[in-house]
C-alpha cells in the first residue's frame, strides 16, 4: 500500500524544498495540512485572511495556496485578484466544507486551479496539490523563457 506521501511528485535537488500556504481563518485547517505534508519536502505557511496572505507572499512566495472559500477580509476572489499582479502568482486550490458543482465551476471560470472539500482527504490533497505546483513549475518555466514582457492584470504582454 502506498505512503500518505506517495502522491507528491518527485523534487529535483535544484527545487529541494515546495511553497504551498494555506489560507483559512480556521486553525484546525492549518494543523490538518501539516500533518498531511509533515513527511515531505513541503513547506507548508500559514496564513488567517487575504491581507496576511498578500504581505506573506511579497516577502516569501508560495507555489499553491490552499485557500478557504470565506475569508475574514474577504474571499478567495479577492486574493485571486491580488495574487495576478505578482511576478510568480501562486496557483489558488480552493476549500470549502460546501464545496460543490455550483463553487467548482465558478472557481475554474474566475481562474483559481482546483476546489478540495473539508473535511480533507489525504490523497486527495496530496493529488490536487502536486497537480498545482506541477502547473505552476510549467508556468513558472514558460514566463522566464518569455521574450520582453510586462506584468499586468491579465498575465504576460510582450513590448514592442
Amino acid at each position: 500500500m502506498a505512503g500518505p506521501t506517495s502522491n507528491l511528485p518527485q523534487i529535483s535537488i535544484a527545487d529541494k524544498t515546495v511553497a504551498v500556504m494555506a489560507v483559512s481563518p480556521f486553525e484546525e485547517d492549518h494543523a490538518c495540512l501539516r500533518t498531511i505534508f509533515s513527511h515531505s519536502n513541503w513547506r507548508i505557511s500559514s496564513a488567517y485572511s487575504c491581507h496576511e496572505a498578500v504581505r506573506r507572499l511579497h516577502t516569501a512566495p508560495s507555489a499553491v495556496l490552499i485557500c478557504e472559500r470565506d475569508l475574514p477580509d474577504g474571499t478567495w476572489k479577492d486574493l485571486l485578484e491580488a495574487v495576478t499582479l505578482l511576478p510568480f502568482p501562486p496557483l489558488i486550490v480552493v476549500t470549502s466544507s460546501h464545496a460543490d458543482d455550483r463553487l467548482w465551476a465558478e472557481v475554474l471560470n474566475l481562474g483559481a486551479y482546483d476546489v478540495l472539500s473539508k473535511p480533507f482527504d489525504r490523497a486527495e490533497v496530496t493529488r490536487i496539490v502536486s497537480l498545482a505546483w506541477l502547473h505552476w513549475k510549467d508556468l513558472a518555466a514558460a514566463r522566464r523563457k518569455a521574450p520582453v514582457v510586462e506584468q499586468g492584470r491579465r498575465g504576460i504582454h510582450a513590448t514592442a
